[in-house]
């Protein structure tokens, strides 16, 4: 009897962006608009003692109406909350040879952007930001 697992495609990443989005049009029309961002790890070194950061760089591509409105928002070093489903890109690179590129097609960025009171009032991080959303309008993959 074979073991039916279910299948699960889904991620969460937060980070900041590590360029100002690229944004293009598909020959359908379609707005695509591509940027990485940096998700940090920091964790104690259990050899030496000390506290370590591990980054890891994600390429995220948006599409349809969330691109349009992250092409306006999007800038290098802004802190997002991206959620989507991993993809596999093939290409060409300039060499001519055959490349993969694991990605997150994002369904839904968050962008964290500190409020002007946050500086005045000692409130929690989850109070002292206010969150502006790009998120896809029911726009199938």
């Amino acid at each position: 009897m074979a073991v039916r697992i279910p299948e699960l495609n889904e991620v969460l990443l937060t980070g900041r962006l590590t360029r100002d989005p690229d944004t293009r049009m598909t020959q359908r029309g379609q707005t695509v608009c591509s940027f990485g961002i940096a998700v940090n790890r920091r964790y104690l070194d259990n050899a030496s003692g000390e506290w370590k950061d591990e980054v890891a760089f994600v390429s995220v591509t948006l599409f349809g109406p969330a691109a349009d409105r992250a092409k306006d928002k999007l800038r290098k070093g802004v802190p997002v909350m991206v959620e989507g489903r991993l993809t596999m890109s093939e290409f060409v690179d300039k060499n001519g040879l055959n490349r993969r590129e694991l990605r997150v097609t994002a369904r839904r960025v968050q962008i964290f952007q500190a409020s002007d009171d946050s500086m005045q009032s000692e409130s929690s991080s989850s109070e002292a930001q206010e969150a502006a959303e790009v998120a896809e309008d029911d726009v199938p993959f």
